[in-house]
């Protein structure tokens, strides 16, 4: 054994509200609660980064999945009775093929937008990895054990898929292209697939071009209403696009086109990439995501109707058939009231599993971390920094989640021991994107030092500089940060866990590759023994 940092619990809280709370066994944020607890709820439902959401409705339940990229585990799943409330209810892939690869970081590659739909008793999911091809797994369980990812075809650059059965039982697949890996953007594309939905029996066929009028066109979503085919799609960038629907009455079209949601007058940017889905009283609704820059791809929740078979998102006030995004509205009608709940932040590490909300930044090993649940404490081992690495940025052992919100303050108790026959071991918090920095206790000759790091640029292979803070005397430590409007972040530590010192300057967080920063613990090492 090398050495074992004791991670005894992490808790968020709200800088200017509450602290999370339990109700009827049900987690509730002190950061952000999107049920206003009258009738109506506030956008973003979901203030974390889970990017290009899918969703559907069976029976009384609603399922949503996220992209997930490198992370692991990834293919979250939540669950919803209301479309308000959500839960992260379990992962679809505990570990990512090809298993050699994903062993090291790969941050933008992995998962992209995924889709999940429920036939025959069973739940699937599509998600593509722009390096391989179009994978499918399935389950009868929803948090139950899931299928080994499966190629439904393979090539570089295919993304975004969707599955379709049409009336008559034949399956298709609509996908889009990444120009990074195909070449060719901005057009979509149908492929029919066997009745299974597992394989591709022939190439696809191109049935939209959006150069001229919609650029980056992807992301799409298959559905069928009266008699038509229907492809809802972003357009025009994430940051910046909106949302567009096609519709023909022949599968391979043509198609016409109609952009039904765009950031209007409202201050949501670039709304857009979701799902529709209805609820059991026959309303209708949108899920899609607004990128926020370092805090990610935020899940808002958004009214929709039919007019003359096209769809109309949101709130259309000037009646050009076209809405904008609401920041606040009545909730859907489900036929119940339900209690508030959200995804669950803080940990006791009082369970033998990490929570849900926990994930490594490549395929784990497991001698990383364990629990013991004895003492609710997190128990992570060092491990080699591998030799390639630059930084952080390259360290697959690190343990993070999402932001939780625009502003909240997370503190740990950390109790470090180091193997006394090793230098420069070292465990803290940090708050991870293309530049990061990190609050950590390390191990010298003479004793434990607390260490502040910076790395500004790590993703272009930057060193980190560190700065000692101060020679500590016990091994049990408090850490903190607080991420104030902005995603700025300040550091500070405390002995007794009361009188907290704050630590350097105002650290700017900023976005990973294709996901949010986040913030996290990690443990390691320089040597092998």
């Amino acid at each position: 054994m090398k050495y074992i940092a004791l991670i005894f619990s992490i808790t968020f809280i709200c800088l200017s509200a509450f602290a999370q709370q339990t109700l009827k066994g049900n987690y509730i944020s002190g950061v952000w609660v999107a049920d206003k607890g009258d009738g109506t709820y506030k956008n973003p439902i979901i203030n974390a980064d889970y990017s290009d959401p899918d969703a559907i409705r069976v029976g009384n339940d609603f399922y949503m999945v996220a992209s997930s990229f490198d992370a692991i585990p990834g293919l979250p799943i939540l669950h919803s009775k209301d479309l308000v409330n959500w839960k992260i209810i379990a992962h679809a892939l505990l570990r990512q093929p090809p298993f050699e690869h994903f062993e090291k970081t790969q941050h933008g590659n992995g998962v992209w937008a995924p889709s999940i739909r429920y036939r025959n008793g069973e739940f699937y999911i599509y998600y593509p990895d722009p390096d391989f091809g179009i994978y499918y797994i399935k389950s009868k369980n929803i948090s139950g054990d899931w299928s080994a990812p499966q190629l439904v075809v393979a090539g570089k650059g295919l993304i975004d898929p969707c599955p379709f059965w049409d009336d008559d039982g034949k399956a298709y697949l609509a996908y889009a292209y990444a120009g990074s890996r195909a070449g060719i953007k901005s057009v979509l594309a149908i492929m029919p697939l066997n009745s299974e939905g597992t394989k591709s029996t022939s190439t696809g066929i191109i049935i939209y071009d959006g150069h001229e009028l919609d650029p980056t066109v992807e992301g799409p979503k298959f559905y069928k209403r009266n008699g038509y085919y229907y492809l809802f799609a972003p357009a025009g960038g994430v940051s910046t696009d909106w949302q567009l629907v096609l519709r023909s009455k022949n599968i391979y079209g043509p198609y016409e086109r109609k952009v039904v949601m765009d950031e209007g007058n409202s201050k949501v940017n670039g709304p857009h990439q979701g799902a529709w889905v209805n609820t059991q009283t026959g309303e209708d609704w949108f899920l899609h995501f607004q990128d926020k820059d370092a805090y990610g791809r935020v899940v808002h929740l958004q009214p929709m109707k039919w007019i003359k078979d096209w769809p109309v998102i949101g709130v259309d006030k000037n009646g050009d058939g076209k809405g904008e995004p609401v920041l606040t509205y009545k909730k859907p009608n489900v036929g119940k009231v339900f209690p508030i709940e959200t995804p669950v932040e803080s940990d006791e590490f009082g369970a033998q599993k990490i929570g849900l909300q926990w994930q490594w930044q490549a395929n784990p090993k497991a001698t990383w971390a364990f629990t013991d649940v004895a003492k609710g404490m997190l128990k992570l081992y060092t491990a080699k920094i591998p030799d390639e690495a630059k930084n952080l940025w390259d360290v697959p052992n690190l343990l993070m989640q999402k932001f939780p919100a625009e502003e909240f303050m997370a503190t740990t108790k950390l109790t470090f021991k180091p193997n006394i026959k090793l230098e420069d071991e070292k465990s803290g918090l940090v708050i991870m994107g293309r530049s990061y920095a990190n609050l950590t206790v390390k191990s010298k000759k003479d004793g434990l030092y607390l260490v502040l790091g910076i790395c500004e640029n790590a993703d272009k292979g930057k060193s980190e500089q560190e700065k000692e803070i101060v020679k500590i005397k016990s091994a049990t430590i408090y850490l903190r940060v607080k991420v104030l409007a902005g995603a700025k972040c300040k550091f500070s530590f405390s002995e007794d866990g009361e009188s907290f010192i704050d630590v350097g300057n105002t650290f700017q967080a900023t976005a990973g590759q294709w996901i949010g920063a986040k913030m996290g613990l990690f443990a390691t090492r320089e040597t092998q023994n």
